[in-house]
């Protein structure tokens, strides 16, 4: 093979890490202790169990002479650097994490950071969102980040209120139906 076309020194470069998606200026990374608490299980899952995993079948392969056709050597040091990458992210993302419990506003009708929300819009269609931190969105399970268009628009309104969200359609009035909190842990 050309050495031309092969990368130098074989190592993914440390720019590469996955962007942070983008916060708005000046505001912080809102998250529920449990979505922190998943960062945290995870992070922690790959420094104690994962990582040290694979540094011990990298280990294994090396040790067995030729390393530039061992397919455990290969595959192991890209899947180490695969980890290591994860790890510089979640560490990154937790560094910037702001905790918010929502319960604390357990029985508020006005629509906050964890809020759940049912909604219907100017057709009548019923729509049920939990307004959480980027690291938490799950748009097929109606979690939404609190930097979206449709969280920004509910933002500190009421129950009974009617917003205005303005989408590539044209302005749809949203009318909320229902706010909800989780109830604070017993302690």
């Amino acid at each position: 093979m050309n050495k031309a076309f092969v990368k130098e020194g074989g190592e993914d470069d440390e720019d590469d890490d996955l962007p942070l998606p983008e916060i708005p200026a000046g505001a912080k990374n809102y998250i529920t202790p449990q979505g922190y608490q998943r960062l945290k299980d995870e992070l922690l899952q790959l420094i104690d169990v994962d990582r040290p995993e694979v540094v011990r079948i990298v280990h294994w392969a090396a040790s067995n002479g030729d390393r530039s056709e061992n397919g455990d050597y290969i595959y192991g040091k890209r899947r180490l650097r695969e980890i290591d990458r994860r790890i510089r992210f979640l560490t990154k993302r937790m560094d910037l994490a702001a905790v918010v419990d929502p319960s604390v506003h357990h029985g508020s009708e006005q629509i906050f950071f964890g809020a759940t929300v049912r909604y219907a819009n100017q057709a009548g269609v019923a729509h049920t969102v939990t307004i959480l931190g980027i690291d938490e969105l799950d748009p097929l399970h109606g979690k939404i980040s609190w930097i979206s268009p449709v969280a920004r628009a509910l933002t500190r309104a009421q129950v009974g209120d009617v917003v205005t969200l303005n989408t590539p359609a044209g302005v749809e009035a949203l009318e909320i139906v229902a706010v909800d909190y989780p109830a604070p842990a017993d302690d």
